[in-house]
């Protein structure tokens, strides 16, 4: 007989991390689930991920970092599983080569969601007696978790523009009419010194600490983000054609590739158009731009006479306001950057490339174990975005979070806040 899953909503608000753990295994599995066998099992390209390997990824961290290491007499699911489904931590040995992922057609979806409601659990009866470092690493699973549910959303919405028929996973969600914003306008900094990073309460990812002091020179950063009529008018005026914006490697990827425009863009007589969960649709001039990479993000400053901010000079200015706000995602359904009615905000719609490579902070030390795994080791040629987007959970951000991608990387929801440097 099947496993049930369990009641998680009759332990949720017994603590934080009971209440977290239940709101985020539900909304794992409410994104998935209009999903078919099939749509959950291909991998459209070797930086996404199957949707059931993302159901069982998040699934084997619970399992493995708390149930199989910090509950007596725990016994795994399927003890071949744990070569299928762990993702990078070579403390943890052998596993399946990330770019096949999508050639495990078993265990079926099904047999993941039991997977899950086996985990789940044994997760939840457990949950009272654990340690405290364990409650740890339920908590750092959960956030671990979050991450997953944007990489799911964002991978769907790649493999679905690579089926002929664009297929929509929601219905387009009612349009609210929203002016053209009007011109960019400036947030002035004098610089000096200030303090940016994860400075103690509350969780933070490794990476985002220690809290240090950053040197800004003056500065302006754009009260919003680039918005889709911008960019038409950048690429209008030739921008993809002309070498003068564009870093060498950058133009070296627009030549090699064919780009011309952003992600899941398309143009015909009647204008541009882009693929999004809710099928194809006309761009949307007065939303911002997403699906850029940081090359399309750094020459598009350049044509604008302006360059991208630093890391620090994004966090000084979004710490003022409040993470919470913002177009992010609250439930499984259509998530698509939308123009905001209420002036600009600094958290959701699209993430934000900074011009600062993702390294370490002064002072930042891996915890030990595998989880030291988690960030440390990526710190080699990508650079930081800041900010969430439309697909990242409401409360997993904050100011001092650091995301990370390659310069060519696009598929997330990537967009573009303008900085420029002002006379002291």
């Amino acid at each position: 007989m099947a496993e049930q899953a369990p009641d998680l909503a009759a332990v949720a608000g017994r603590d934080g991390v009971a209440d977290r753990f239940a709101r985020t295994r539900a909304l794992t599995l409410a994104l998935a689930a209009p999903l078919s066998d099939a749509d959950a099992t291909v991998q459209s390209m070797p930086d996404a991920s199957p949707a059931k390997w993302h159901l069982a990824h998040t699934t084997w961290f619970f399992e493995t970092f708390v149930l199989r290491d910090h509950v007596p007499g725990y016994a795994l699911h399927d003890p071949r599983w744990p070569f299928l489904f762990n993702s990078y931590y070579e403390a943890e040995g052998r596993r399946h080569a990330r770019h096949r992922r999508g050639m495990i057609t078993r265990p079926t979806l099904d047999e993941v969601r039991a997977y899950r409601a086996h985990v789940d659990a044994a997760l939840t009866a457990a949950l009272p007696s654990l340690p405290d470092a364990a409650r740890t690493l339920v908590e750092l699973g959960c956030h671990h978790e979050e991450q997953h549910q944007e990489l799911l959303v964002t991978d769907i919405l790649h493999l679905f523009a690579e089926n002929p028929l664009e297929p929509a996973l929601w219905a387009a969600a009612p349009k609210v009419p929203v002016g053209m914003p009007g011109p960019i306008g400036w947030i002035e900094h004098g610089g000096g010194v200030v303090e940016i990073g994860h400075g103690g309460g509350g969780f933070a990812f490794d990476c985002e600490g220690p809290r240090h002091a950053a040197l800004l020179h003056p500065h302006a950063l754009a009260d919003r983000t680039v918005t889709n009529g911008e960019w038409a008018a950048f690429i209008a005026d030739g921008g993809y054609r002309d070498p003068r914006h564009w870093l060498s490697d950058g133009w070296a990827w627009v030549k090699a590739e064919g780009i011309a425009a952003p992600l899941y863009w398309e143009q015909d007589g009647a204008g541009w158009t882009r693929f999004g969960l809710d099928g194809r649709r006309p761009v949307d001039p007065a939303a911002p731009v997403t699906h850029v990479s940081f090359f399309e993000a750094d020459a598009y400053a350049s044509w604008a006479g302006a360059r991208l901010p630093t890391e620090a000079e994004w966090e000084a200015a979004a710490a003022a306001h409040d993470p919470a706000v913002g177009n992010q995602m609250d439930a499984a359904g259509p998530v698509e950057p939308r123009p905001a009615p209420h002036g600009p905000a600094f958290f959701g719609d699209v993430w934000e490339w900074t011009g600062s490579a993702y390294r370490p902070y002064p002072g930042f030390t891996p915890v030990e174990g595998a989880v030291g795994e988690y960030n440390g080791k990526f710190m080699s040629g990508q650079f930081v975005l800041r900010g969430g987007s439309c697909a990242t959970p409401r409360g997993h951000v904050r100011a001092c979070y650091r995301n990370f991608f390659y310069p060519h990387q696009r598929w997330q929801f990537t967009g573009v806040r303008l900085a420029k440097d002002i006379a002291c």
